[in-house]
């Protein structure tokens, strides 16, 4: 009996996770000629703010950057 373990990054909508079952069952039924009531997908969402590579959260890399300071504001007259 195929189990596979699947982990992502983040998450994935209800559609997504189905697609991903059916594509992954599918692929070991053709492959390995298994019944596709013997294959067994698991997927774990793991959080961004869990989840880290080359020395920062995935969390923090993939936050969008701060918009440049507009013109306006790098003109503007600090308040008294």
């Amino acid at each position: 009996m195929p189990f596979v373990s699947i982990r992502l990054a983040g998450s994935a909508t209800r559609e997504q996770k189905a697609g991903i079952v059916a594509d992954v069952t599918a692929s070991l039924v053709t492959r390995l000629g298994r019944n596709p009531a013997a294959v067994q997908v698991v997927i774990d969402e793991v959080s961004t703010e869990n989840y880290g590579a080359g020395g920062q959260l995935i969390a923090d890399r993939d936050a969008p950057a701060a918009p440049p300071p507009s013109r306006e504001d790098a003109h503007a007259v600090p308040s008294q």
